[in-house]
């Protein structure tokens, strides 16, 4: 299978609403990097962002793409500095940070569009 370097066969694409606001809040909340975007009457209709070694695109939502939610699993180097991070960028507590059975660390936090991110760090 071939793909673009970097990419895994999995990449998620959000459609929110303010593409450019939620793009500033990736940046903060979560370090992620901005590798491209594609702008169309003042309105981002893809932009290309990694956060550690994975991809995500963004776009504004449209009437034919309208902006939904979903969850995301992000694992992180240090899970309590990245929650806290998360929350200072405005994200609300979905679930507190807790050791799960299958050897994660993590806790769910709610970005301003609705999504979940559930940020966690692999304990074994």
């Amino acid at each position: 299978m071939k793909r673009p370097k970097n990419f895994s066969a999995i990449t998620p694409y959000l459609f929110v609403d303010a593409a450019t606001d939620y793009i500033d809040f990736l940046k903060q909340a979560f370090n992620a990097n901005e590798l491209g975007r594609t702008v169309r009457d003042e309105r981002v209709v893809n932009c290309l962002l990694s956060i550690n070694d994975a991809m995500l695109f963004v776009s504004e939502a449209t009437p034919e793409h309208p902006a939904m939610t979903t969850a995301i699993y992000l694992y992180v180097d240090h899970v309590e500095d990245s929650f806290k991070q998360a929350i200072e960028a405005g994200c609300k507590i979905e679930t507190q940070i807790s050791d799960m059975p299958f050897g994660d660390r993590l806790g769910g936090v709610r970005d301003p569009n609705g999504n979940i991110w559930w940020v966690s760090q692999h304990m074994l």
